[in-house]
């Protein structure tokens, strides 16, 4: 040692949890490398292949030498194709190639937007800008949006609601210090999505309060699984996945994030983008490309032709996993339901299932483990049974210790040995 175990690291890294999804499915991971047969459904990814169109256009870009620095929001082309379809296809108003910013991937998206909405505190005493994030919500939210400096108030949603905000509790919620709603329709962790009726109650809300006690506050809208819908609404029509950025009275206070990775089964390109509309959103790019251009320049240009070719060639094969994971969905929580003791909601998009398995705290494995915990619970069910889940606490500190995450983006096989795993593990339970 030469002195640098002294060596510290910023307080804002230190503080800053590892992600539970990565660590879970790096774990599993190992353990198969290992020789271990596990069962993973830790982890939120396609089981699918890109379409081959997309990786022909990619070979074909980089046989023509699209391998240099493109324009730092993303190359022209694909800006119109974005301002294209988020106009024609999700309905938002005053959509331009000058409101759209490409980036490296969704979470990336989310990580430029926090840092261009909160500020840190300067004066002691001055109270932070907020974020209200209705949860169960996706594991990264709160800490990217605590390390740009927001306060994050979580809003508890019940199974019983459908893990859904309404818009009593958002209007309950907001105050001057209102900064931003953070809203992720299909949901991860839970697979359901608000409806048109609810979208508009919640951005009547917005609307109003952006009129009174909250100027500042905008929409941060992640609509990553878009095209993963399946299910029925409470009609029992088709389910519609509706862009709450459509809505007039607040379509200019809105930021769509969406990408090309779970629809497209394109996760390891690394490829997201974000959109703005009207005088706002334009304004509000024009500052990401700033923060872009100082951190990873721009995304690849060869990247972005196969992102263009799945957005505009690949329908077939988007709706041949659309199928996919509509028909492992009624097949995984058909099983789920017939273990004892788990309650869950019905997917309508997306691909998890977050059953609450509260019925089992404070019983014992059959190697001694006490379950007091969604993480003890996981824990166990990895160690004796070899299967891998996410544990819930961090997708809410104050019920995701009766819920784990499972995903079913994997094959039928798969899905019923890990029910039946699953089954044998809470049998054994005491």
């Amino acid at each position: 040692m030469s002195g640098t175990a002294a060596i510290s690291l910023s307080a804002r890294v230190d503080s800053l949890k590892a992600s539970s999804t990565v660590a879970v499915m790096n774990k599993a991971k190992a353990l198969k490398a290992a020789g271990v047969d596990v069962l993973n459904f830790s982890a939120g990814e396609p089981d699918f292949n890109t379409p081959q169109p997309a990786k022909a256009a990619a070979i074909a870009a980089i046989n023509a030498n699209a391998t240099k620095y493109i324009d730092t929001a993303g190359d022209v082309p694909t800006r119109e194709l974005l301002a294209k379809l988020l106009t024609e296809r999700n309905k938002i108003p005053n959509v331009t190639k000058d409101h759209v910013l490409v980036t490296a991937g969704v979470k990336m998206a989310l990580y430029l937007a926090y840092q261009a909405l909160f500020d840190v505190p300067t004066v002691p005493g001055q109270p932070q800008q907020e974020m209200l994030l209705p949860v169960p919500a996706w594991v990264s939210f709160n800490p990217m949006a605590v390390l740009a400096g927001a306060k994050v108030i979580e809003l508890p949603t019940t199974p019983e609601a459908d893990f859904k905000l309404t818009a009593a509790q958002l209007k309950a919620a907001i105050t001057p210090r209102t900064r931003a709603v953070m809203l992720n329709s299909p949901s991860n962790p839970c697979s359901t999505m608000y409806s048109r009726q609810e979208l508009a109650a919640i951005a009547a809300v917005i609307a109003e309060a952006a009129r009174t006690i909250a100027p500042q506050i905008v929409v941060i809208s992640d609509e990553l699984y878009q095209n993963i819908v399946f299910g029925t609404d409470a009609s029992g029509r088709p389910a519609e996945h509706v862009s709450i950025g459509s809505f007039p009275d607040i379509a200019e206070r809105t930021i769509t994030i969406n990408g090309p990775g779970k629809s497209f089964a394109m996760t390891g390109w690394r490829l997201g983008w974000l959109s703005g509309s009207g005088e706002f959103g334009k304004r509000f790019i024009a500052g990401l490309t700033k923060l872009q251009g100082q951190s990873i320049t721009c995304v690849s240009g060869f990247s972005l032709a196969a992102m263009r070719s799945a957005l505009t060639e690949c329908d077939a094969e988007l709706e041949m996993m659309r199928k996919a994971f509509a028909s492992r969905a009624s097949l995984f929580t058909g099983l789920l339901r017939q273990i004892p003791g788990l309650k869950l909601a019905n997917p309508v998009g997306a691909f998890y299932v977050f059953p609450d398995i509260s019925a089992h705290l404070g019983k014992s494995t059959p190697k001694g483990a006490v379950i007091a915990s969604a993480a003890d619970f996981a824990a166990a069910l990895l160690d004796e049974h070899h299967m891998a889940v996410v544990p819930g606490e961090d997708f809410s500190q104050a019920t995701g210790h009766k819920h784990i995450r499972m995903s079913f983006a994997c094959d039928e096989a798969q899905l019923r040995a890990g029910a039946e795993r699953l089954g044998r593990f809470v049998a054994s339970l005491k």
